[in-house]
């Protein structure tokens, strides 16, 4: 079994910042690609940003320039970075792993297409 938990979202004003991060518990052997998504009220989910085992990075346009996204594969942990923060950028951020290898005993089994919770992000004008 693997669970992924977010921590950081909060209230911040525009321009502001806050640092969103999602450890994945269990008896992990490897992860591959983690990412971050949103969505608000309304609105078709958006990936924001992700980034692969060997630490490749892909962002959506609205978030360039402004977010950061990493992870501590000895933490089994991804993070993301929000800076300059803009009233649209207000949403539920969700962890998501594509492919998770973790131990079941003396078995290596698979978590496909895990989400964490989501935290709530929201940018003051």
């Amino acid at each position: 079994q693997v669970q992924l938990v977010e921590s950081g979202g909060g209230l911040v004003q525009a321009g502001g910042s806050l640092r969103l991060s999602c450890a994945a518990s269990g008896k992990i052997f490897s992860i591959n690609t983690m990412a971050w998504y949103r969505q608000a009220p309304g609105k078709q989910r958006e990936l924001v940003a992700s980034i692969t085992g060997d630490g490749t990075t892909n962002y959506a346009d609205s978030v360039k320039g402004r977010f950061t996204i990493s992870r501590d594969n000895a933490k089994h942990t991804v993070y993301l970075q929000m800076n300059s923060l803009k009233p649209e950028d207000t949403s539920v951020y969700y962890c998501y792993t594509d492919n998770v290898l973790y131990y079941s005993g003396d078995y290596l089994r698979n978590a496909f297409d895990s989400r964490g919770q989501g935290t709530q992000v929201t940018v003051s004008s």
